[in-house]
């Protein structure tokens, strides 16, 4: 749905976006009503109190709940069933044996944070995340110990490399509209979003572990290697290490050529309507690309199971603990979904536009706002580089692509309950509300100023060459 003429002045619609967000948090951590009910029924009021006209907020709430549950569904549900099977089968554990063998257990988060960063190169973030949770889960129940050592690395290092390094879509875009060149973009954001994850990220989930105990949930996966449903299944030996970490690489590689073939079409470097090149990127579109690994994990991983019945019992088992987790996720997008619609974020960024701070800083706080103001960080990306476009023309591609970083990095901070990521994060590692504020936030808060500081830093330094 597009976004409505706002109904009020730009102080009124802050306040309401304000009122909403503090009335959601009153009803999720003082009142303890369920995440999914207190999501829609504050999305309901918002949208009232915002203007959109009665007979659209039906729409209005639908479409942001339908397109978020549309990608999310699909790729929790696949990855899942993915996840479930590699740990039932020891796969998992002999994955995380052998991260721990090479690196030692005291680098274990920083194993898993690197590995996150190779495998977020290509892979969104909702998908790496979905990916490597059994990974994640099977190394923090290994060593004990609060789970936000081993979690925070590696959701940091998918939403570094997301938000910063082409071929992801923000940074595409946001280049694409400043008209910066997308290598350039690539070689500078790389190193940027590796320093910025490990100061940002991995630097702060050690302060943030030890501060806050959160227990290795077993929501998803259930006691290790199978639990108590395995008791009736044969005893057979875990896949290699070579087998698992092959299946890990085929929705890596299938998606690589959706996100590298889109960025090349855009850029006009392919022609559009070629079969080969849709054929490829419908095989990487990721909901695809993880039901083919499915289907080979469960062709490759079924004799360790048991029977086809026995596999396809254990994927069934695994659907059910997540239906919360979807439509909560789903619920976070209607809300975000409804503030976009009423103009709150326009009317947020026109005034900012003109306030005569430095490009850089005013793109960083942009993006910020909008981030803060509807929760889609793809959206503050792409918008923010349109806003200030004019003002970027005749920049140099090296300030161009300081300009997408500190976009991007204004588009990372302050993840809070109107991002539909929040609550996916939230509730794969089994922290309530408050306890995401304080560390999910945080961190995404420090990963986003330590890009933008070494955009700042960058900028000057260009500036003296």
């Amino acid at each position: 749905m597009e976004n409505l003429e706002p109904a009020y002045s730009t102080p009124v619609l802050l306040l309401i976006a304000a009122a909403a967000v503090g009335l959601l948090l009153l009803l999720v951590m003082k009142v303890r009503l369920h995440a999914f009910i207190a999501l829609v029924l504050v999305s309901l009021l918002t949208a009232l109190a915002a203007g959109i006209p009665v007979a659209l907020v039906p729409t209005a709430l639908l479409a942001g709940f339908g397109t978020t549950l549309g990608s999310v569904a699909l790729l929790v549900g696949f990855g899942v069933m993915l996840g479930r099977l590699l740990e039932v089968t020891g796969g998992a554990q002999v994955l995380a044996d052998t991260l721990i063998n090479r690196f030692g257990a005291a680098r274990a988060p920083f194993a898993l944070g690197v590995a996150a960063l190779f495998f977020g190169f290509p892979i969104f973030f909702d998908a790496g995340l979905v990916v490597f949770l059994p990974i994640i889960l099977t190394v923090a129940r290994r060593f004990g110990g609060s789970v936000l050592y081993y979690a925070l690395p590696a959701a940091g290092a998918f939403a570094a490399m997301h938000a910063i390094v082409p071929p992801h879509p923000g940074p595409v875009a946001a280049g694409t509209a400043l008209g910066a060149d997308i290598g350039v973009i690539l070689l500078i954001g790389v190193p940027v979003a590796v320093i910025s994850w490990y100061f940002g990220v991995y630097l702060v989930s050690r302060f943030l572990g030890a501060r806050f105990d959160v227990p290795v949930p077993d929501l998803l996966f259930g006691e290790v290697n199978g639990g108590a449903d395995a008791t009736d299944r044969p005893v057979v030996a875990p896949p290699a290490f070579t087998t698992v970490l092959g299946l890990l690489l085929v929705p890596l590689f299938l998606i690589s050529f959706n996100t590298v073939l889109t960025t090349l079409v855009t850029n006009g470097a392919l022609a559009e309507g070629q079969l080969w090149v849709e054929v490829l990127q419908l095989l990487g579109n990721t909901p695809v690309a993880l039901l083919i690994s499915l289907l080979v994990a469960i062709a490759v991983l079924g004799r360790h199971n048991g029977t086809l019945s026995d596999t396809m019992g254990v994927l069934d088992q695994a659907l059910g603990p997540i239906c919360s987790i979807i439509l909560i996720t789903g619920a976070g997008g209607m809300f975000g979904g409804v503030l976009r619609t009423s103009g709150i974020g326009d009317a947020l960024t026109s005034s900012l536009s003109d306030v005569g701070l430095p490009l850089l800083l005013q793109a960083f706080l942009i993006a910020t706002a909008l981030r803060v103001a509807q929760g889609s960080a793809t959206v503050a990306l792409t918008t923010t580089a349109g806003l200030i476009a004019t003002q970027a023309s005749g920049l140099d591609n090296i300030h161009l692509t300081l300009l997408v970083v500190a976009i991007a990095a204004g588009s990372t901070v302050l993840s809070h309950v109107n991002d539909s990521g929040f609550w996916l994060v939230s509730r794969f590692f089994g922290m309530d509300e408050k306890t995401t504020l304080k560390t999910w936030t945080v961190m995404e808060t420090t990963l986003g100023l330590s890009a933008f500081a070494l955009a700042a830093v960058l900028w000057q330094v260009a500036g003296l060459l």
